[in-house]
């Protein structure tokens, strides 16, 4: 990447809206916040905001071991804020998940040697990560919608 295309990718709307989007999500706990809403929707929503990351390194940075390490970081999130009885959320506000993305994302925009190492040596074990966590999260929903249902089923019955 030519120093040129790092200076109007590090300028550009989208990189400062990433910057924006982590600053409010981790540095002021947005993503923890907004994973209180129940029925695990809290959490799918603050996942939305990590999409800004994959779209960047997907469209912009056109790594797919990039972008399979970021989507890596964002399931985990997503499924660590599933834990049931607030214990996710507790999780939630200390995961910080947007900030290893732009980590990540930064990295390579910047050249870092040893972030670029580091996302290519797990880009095998970002697959299978990613493959896992998104069976894990439609488990731990499944599981979520089975205990509502339990325990409506015991109150108004």
């Amino acid at each position: 990447m030519t120093k040129q295309t790092k200076e109007k990718l590090r300028n550009s709307r989208l990189y400062n809206r990433m910057k924006q989007v982590t600053r409010l999500t981790d540095d002021y706990c947005l993503d923890g916040l907004i994973g209180l809403v129940p029925g695990g929707f809290g959490d799918m929503i603050a996942g939305l905001f990590s999409m800004v990351h994959v779209y960047f390194g997907l469209f912009k940075l056109r790594s797919i071991p990039l972008t399979l390490a970021l989507l890596n970081n964002m399931l985990r999130d997503i499924l660590l804020g599933l834990l049931p009885f607030y214990v996710g959320d507790l999780i939630d506000f200390f995961h910080k998940a947007n900030k290893k993305n732009f980590r990540l994302i930064d990295g390579f925009v910047n050249d870092d040697a040893n972030i670029v190492h580091e996302v290519n040596r797990k880009a095998v074990q970002a697959a299978i990560i990613f493959f896992l966590l998104i069976a894990c999260i439609f488990a731990m929903l499944w599981l979520l919608v089975w205990i509502a249902e339990k325990i409506g089923t015991f109150l108004f019955t």
